[in-house]
Formats: structure tokens, C-alpha cells, sequence
């Protein structure tokens, strides 16, 4: 049998609240794969963000006023469209267009009410930041028209990929206004499944229990849920990050992902030998330092540093578990070393401790002259002030959990509730500059679709502990995690609804033997992580988009062979 020729776009729009603006693990996914798509589709990929920035300019943006001069100015003359056109400051600066949407919230109730007519998404409920997202996202639609039309791309195949749910209105406007124009929408996680787990409801052991329009009115999440799945039903071709979650939209969306696209990493601008080695040491030095400074007292300088990071969701990526795996650990008489451990996990906070940067100033005090000018509570722990340190989830635990970080304890723990994104206060670097300083990193999450934080690391020959109930967890499993322990460079623990005991006090002892390992140990087990990495980069994942680009063009000409019918099933 002959073999079907693959169909490539020779134009690609993509679209996500994160262009040009860090907020979250999506900005990480686009941003690092551009650079492969620049390379095979060079200034063909045109990325739209939002234009939020106003007193501020975006510092990922790079502005070209010529850039599509003429048709960004008819199009703000014709439909009231403000665009900016520039670069990414990223590997590859792919064209981008930044959009103003603020002039659509006026009219938000008669376009809720079109795309209820048109596909029956129920907006009754929506509030927060549903309006604002869905508003971005109809200019995004109009935006993706208006180029179409003025650049004669009719004769060409063409892709339109939105991401997330908040771009799912894009999707339906170019399927009623162009339906030439083949659609993607990838679901990074599913609304629904993110807001069981958390709730605290058991979401593994039940899911098929589950009815996703059920769920979304108790949940309060009627209008995201509801937009959500009318655009994975509309769509030419529906993706999502690994199987975990491809489970999850079949059961709450309806459809199965006809692609799943796993999150690569672009590793180019990692540092390598003797770099490698400078930015090690640099960055322990100063979390040792911070850490004495932050204690009171001072650190042997072999202490094994264990870092935890991402999103403040306290359950979901497991940063209880993580206080509770340091607290067994600690019980644990016969630990020879001590143990730091870092989350790196940013809350609300009124900025960063104004003692703490005198002492860091100041690299003449010691310990002990550290603890009596320190204002911090009895169980110094926080490098940040919080704005409501009493009702702090993470602060609260490690409290209940016993940990006072005193000079006898071999396991303390710091909370470091800042964006690390070079001017924090405290530690003035970047998250990338201080994780290569850790010996091993621990995510144990349980909601995690994809789960970038245990695939960095790895990525930087940092050793991690992660579980089967993410995605990157799910294909480590698959591919490289073979040994017991941290002898391959990751660990991946299973983890479901009822074994929380059992996950941290496993943990624990991971890394407990990681205590004992000899410095030749270690270089092995760091070239075992860096090498899993390599098999998840982005010049092995970038084939699963062009597979979905294949789907997305043949669907659409089997749609368009068709009599037009708008879908609301």
C-alpha cells in the first residue's frame, strides 16, 4: 500500500495567554519550541499574545514598527484592531503580534450570546478572568481573519493553534468566519480535572465515575468547562500533553486527543563543562549563604541541598508531601548529613526581608551575631515577608511539622516565596541559575498533565524524585527510569489516591541513601539525569506537532467536502 503524503502547513498562527508573557509552564512549552518550528518554518509562525503591558513594556518583546506596517494599520482602521508587531526575545525570535482586547469587554454579553447560538457555550456563570481571556481571544480570531484576507492566503494551507481554554474562543470564530482555516486546540490540563484535585477529591481512583457538566456546576466552573469542551469537539484536531491527561478529556471533554504532543526542552542554552561546573559552584555558595543567613547559624558545606518548585498548589504538586518527606527523614537517627531543603515556590508577599538583605550585605557577620540581629519568628524559615504569614498553607505545615531549623536538627527547611526572576531581593538570579545549584530535586506531585519542573531539572544533570501521576513522570517511566532509587537520575514513585504515607516515607529514604553516595556516585547519577533529557527534547517531540498539523489540514478538507453545519452536540 502506498504511503499517504503528509500535509504541512506553509502558514502557522499560534496563540496563548503566555506570549511574550511568563506566568506559567505554557510560556515554557511555546517559548522553547519555536526555535525548532523557525527552523523549518521561518517567519511562517506568527505567535499572538496579549497586549497587557502598559506603564511596563513586556521584557520579552521586541518592538519593530515596520514589521506588517500596512496591515496592521487597516486593520485598526477597519475593525479596531490595536496590534504590535515585534520579535520574542527567545532562541529562534519568531515574528510575534501583541493585541488589545479591552475595546471587546463592552460587547462581552452579545458575543456570549453568538457563540451560544452558534455552538451552545454557556457563559451564564462565567466570572474572573474568563472575560478578559475570551475577549483576547475573539480579537485573536479577528486578528488571524483580518491577515488571512488582507495577505490572498486562500490558496495556501494554513493552521490556526489555540492553546488552553482561554483561547477557545479563537478557535470557534475561525471555524464560523474562515473555515478554510484548519484548527488545533491543546488542552494543557483539563479544567475539570485540575479543580477535583484541587478541591481534595479523589480524582485517579474514580474518574470514570465522574460526569464533567456535573462537575463543572458543583465545582463553579460552568463557563470554562463549557468552552472548553465545545472547542475540543469543534476542532480539526484536538491535543493534549501525555496520556494522563488525554484520559482525563476523554472521560470530562468527551473526546479523545487525537495527538498527544509531549512537552519538549531546548537544552542550548544550559551550560556545559567547565561553565557548568563555575555556575554549580556559584550558585550553592549562595543558597548555603542564604540559607545561613535565613538560620542563624552556619552550614557544613557539605550539605546535601533538595529543592522543590513551581506554582503555589499546595496539594497538587505535592508540596505537602515534600514538608512530610523532611520530616520523616528527620526522624531518621541514623542520617550522617545534613539536609536543606529549598521551596521555591512563589506567594503572596510583601517583598523581601529587609534584615535578611542587611545581613546578606554584610559578609563579615557570623552565626551567631547572624541570630541575634534577625527579627524573624522563633523558627526562622522564610526568605520573603509574607502578607498573611498565619494563613500560609506552606508555613503552617512545616510549623505543625516540627521544624525550628536549629543548629541540632540535620534537616531544615527554607521557603522561599518569591519569583526567582533575577531581582527578588534576596537571592537577585534567575530560577535556572539557582536549580543547577541543587543535588537533587524532588516534585511529587499529584495533578501535574505534563510537569516541566522534574524535566528541567534532569535537563540539568540535577537528579529528581517525581510520580506516576505526572506526565513527564508517566514517560520517564517508559523510557528511562529501569533502576531502583536515583540510579538512572530520576526516581518515579507511584502515588494514587490513598498512599500518601507510603509516598513520602519512600521519598525519604531516596533521599537518605542520596546522603551516602560518594562524589563519583553523584557525577554518575548527574550524567544518568542529563542523558534521560536527551531523549526529551524537543528534536525528538517536535514530529507529534507536525503530526497534528497532518490531522488538523486533512480533517479540514474532509470538513470542508461537507455541507457547513455549525456543531453545539
Amino acid at each position: 500500500m502506498q504511503k499517504e503524503t503528509k500535509l504541512t502547513p506553509d502558514i502557522i498562527f499560534e496563540s496563548s495567554w503566555e506570549v511574550c508573557n511568563k506566568v506559567g509552564g505554557i510560556y515554557t512549552v511555546l517559548s522553547t519550541r519555536a526555535n525548532s518550528l523557525q527552523k523549518t518554518h521561518k517567519d511562517q509562525i506568527f505567535f499572538i499574545g496579549p497586549d497587557i503591558w502598559k506603564e511596563q513594556e513586556s521584557t520579552w518583546f521586541i518592538p519593530d514598527e515596520e514589521l506588517y506596517a500596512e496591515w496592521r494599520d487597516q486593520a485598526f482602521k477597519n475593525q479596531n484592531l490595536e496590534i504590535r508587531a515585534g520579535r520574542w526575545d527567545i532562541p529562534g525570535q519568531p515574528i510575534v503580534f501583541l493585541v488589545k482586547f479591552e475595546q471587546f469587554l463592552g460587547r462581552q454579553n452579545e458575543l456570549y450570546a453568538r457563540m451560544w447560538q452558534d455552538y451552545g457555550v454557556d457563559s451564564i456563570a462565567a466570572y474572573g478572568d474568563y472575560h478578559e481571556s475570551t475577549m483576547f481571544a475573539y480579537a485573536t480570531g479577528i486578528l488571524i481573519e483580518n491577515f488571512y484576507r488582507f495577505h490572498h492566503l486562500e490558496s495556501y494551507n494554513v493552521v490556526a493553534h489555540f492553546n488552553e481554554w482561554m483561547l477557545g474562543a479563537g478557535a470557534l470564530y475561525i471555524k464560523k468566519f474562515v473555515p478554510k482555516i484548519a484548527t488545533i486546540f491543546t488542552t494543557h490540563a483539563t479544567s475539570i480535572g485540575r479543580s477535583i484535585a484541587g478541591n481534595n477529591l479523589p480524582l485517579y481512583g474514580h474518574l470514570h465515575e465522574y460526569n464533567g457538566d456535573q462537575m463543572a456546576r458543583q465545582l463553579n466552573m460552568s463557563a470554562k468547562h463549557s468552552i472548553e469542551k465545545k472547542v475540543a469537539l469543534n476542532v480539526d484536531c484536538f491535543t493534549t500533553v501525555s496520556d494522563i491527561t488525554a484520559e482525563e478529556c476523554a472521560q470530562f471533554l468527551q473526546r479523545s486527543p487525537d495527538v498527544v504532543t509531549p512537552n519538549g526542552f531546548e537544552k542550548d542554552f544550559i551550560p556545559i563543562g567547565n561553565e557548568y561546573i563555575r555556575k554549580h559552584k556559584k550558585a550553592r555558595n549562595l543558597l548555603i549563604e542564604v540559607a545561613e543567613k535565613t538560620l542563624g547559624h552556619s552550614v557544613h558545606r557539605d550539605a546535601l541541598l533538595v529543592g522543590i518548585s513551581g506554582r503555589y498548589e499546595y496539594k497538587n504538586k505535592g508540596i505537602d508531601l515534600f514538608i512530610d518527606s523532611l520530616r520523616h527523614l528527620q526522624s531518621m537517627k541514623e542520617l550522617t548529613r545534613d539536609v536543606i531543603g529549598f521551596i521555591m515556590v512563589p506567594a503572596w508577599i510583601k517583598g523581601p526581608r529587609k534584615d535578611l538583605q542587611l545581613l546578606l550585605k554584610d559578609k563579615t557577620k557570623n552565626g551567631k551575631q547572624d541570630k541575634k540581629v534577625l527579627s524573624a519568628s522563633i523558627c526562622p524559615f522564610v526568605t520573603h515577608e509574607l502578607m498573611d504569614p498565619h494563613n500560609d498553607k506552606i508555613v503552617n505545615h512545616i510549623k505543625h511539622a516540627g521544624f525550628c531549623n536549629e543548629p541540632k536538627n540535620r534537616v531544615k527547611i527554607i521557603f522561599v516565596p518569591s519569583y526567582l526572576n533575577g531581582d527578588d531581593g534576596i537571592f537577585n538570579q534567575n530560577y535556572y541559575d539557582l536549580l543547577i545549584g541543587l543535588d537533587m530535586s524532588v516534585f511529587p506531585s499529584y495533578y501535574e498533565p505534563w510537569g516541566y519542573t522534574p524535566h528541567e531539572s534532569v535537563a540539568f544533570s540535577i537528579p529528581t524524585i517525581t510520580t506516576n501521576l505526572s506526565g513527564f513522570g508517566v514517560w520517564a517511566k517508559k523510557k528511562g527510569d529501569r533502576k531502583p532509587g536515583l540510579s538512572d537520575g530520576i526516581e518515579v514513585i507511584n502515588r494514587n489516591d490513598d498512599n500518601y504515607s507510603e509516598v513520602y516515607e519512600e521519598i525519604a529514604s531516596v533521599i537518605y541513601d542520596y546522603t551516602l553516595k560518594s562524589s563519583e556516585q553523584i557525577a554518575i547519577l548527574k550524567g544518568s539525569a542529563a542523558e534521560l533529557s536527551d531523549r526529551a527534547d524537543w528534536a525528538h517531540f517536535i514530529k507529534y506537532y507536525y503530526e497534528a498539523y497532518d490531522k488538523a489540514l486533512h480533517n479540514s478538507f474532509i470538513r470542508l467536502s461537507k455541507p457547513y453545519k455549525l456543531n453545539s452536540d
